[in-house]
């Protein structure tokens, strides 16, 4: 079992970059802001892809709808950054139960204990202008 202290938990005082906002991801900062997580969804191909995006990735059409997450997922791979930052933290694509992968920052929790295949799911935190974005913390 790992020894829990301050080097190996997310720093919850420390605020992320603030997102760049664009006609695109409009709706996605919107609804984070009430603590909602958006995925597009493609109306041709019925694929959801991320990052929010008007031309599906999958199949090149413009017919997408914004769809709302459940926001619980698994690690599907992570990294710890200890060494050269200011403020350690952890970072992982998180596959959702809708069936796509995101990359993610990882906060409440022991970076010690982390684990692929463990449950995750969305919570939100304000940024350091006061936008609020998606992370993920055990479930």
């Amino acid at each position: 079992m790992s020894q829990v202290n301050e080097k190996n938990m997310a720093n919850k005082d420390h605020r992320l970059p603030s997102p760049i906002s664009n006609p695109e991801n409009k709706a996605f900062l919107d609804a984070a802001q009430n603590n909602q997580l958006l995925l597009k969804h493609c109306n041709a191909c019925k694929e959801a892809h991320y990052y929010p995006r008007t031309i599906c990735p999958h199949c090149g059409s413009d017919d997408t709808t914004w769809v709302h997450s459940a926001g619980v997922g698994e690690i599907y791979s992570y990294t710890v950054m200890r060494r050269g930052v200011e403020v350690p933290f952890a970072m992982a694509y998180v596959r959702l139960q809708e069936g796509i992968s995101l990359l993610t920052h990882l906060t409440n929790c022991d970076f010690d204990a982390i684990r692929i295949g463990q449950k995750v799911r969305v919570i939100f935190q304000e940024t350091q202008d006061g936008q609020k974005t998606h992370l993920f913390e055990p479930a």
